[in-house]
This record gives C-alpha cells, structure tokens and sequence, in this order.
C-alpha cells in the first residue's frame, strides 16, 4: 500500500511539473517546481528507499542534497537571476 501511494504521489507532482513547464512561465512557477521536486526526492528518500527508518545521517544527507540542489536551480532561474 506504502509503494502505490508513493508511485501515486510521484505522478502526480510529475504531472504537476509537467503543466508548470508547458504553460507560460509566470513568476512563481520557478518555485512550484523546486517544491514538486523537493516532494518528489522525500517520497523517493522516505518511500521507496525506506530511509524514515534507517540510518538517519543517510536519510539527512540525501535530503540535504535535494533541498540545496532545489535552492540553487530556484535562484539560478528563479527573480534573483541577472538575466
């Protein structure tokens, strides 16, 4: 049950990500994409590598990683670019 709510909630924010990028970008969409895909890193990190009950510097690390790699594409892209 634990695995098809996961694939469920991964469709979903890809289909979610998908709109977001084929409509016209208006200026919050940049940061409704880092949030799909910080959702989609837990529910990998949390549901299919069942790391909420593992060693918790791995659960950290991985998730760390998702959220700097989310901030840094958000800035690049996002209204503080120079472009």
């Amino acid at each position: 049950m634990i695995a098809f709510a996961c694939w469920s909630g991964l469709l979903l924010l890809s289909l979610l990500s998908l709109w977001l990028v084929a409509e016209p970008v208006p200026s919050w969409a940049t940061l409704a994409l880092a949030l799909a895909a910080l959702g989609k890193a837990w529910l990998i990190v949390d549901g299919f590598m069942e790391l909420h009950n593992g060693p918790r510097l791995w659960r950290f690390l991985l998730l760390g990683w998702s959220l700097c790699m989310a901030l840094v594409l958000f800035l690049a892209s996002g209204p503080f670019s120079a472009s």
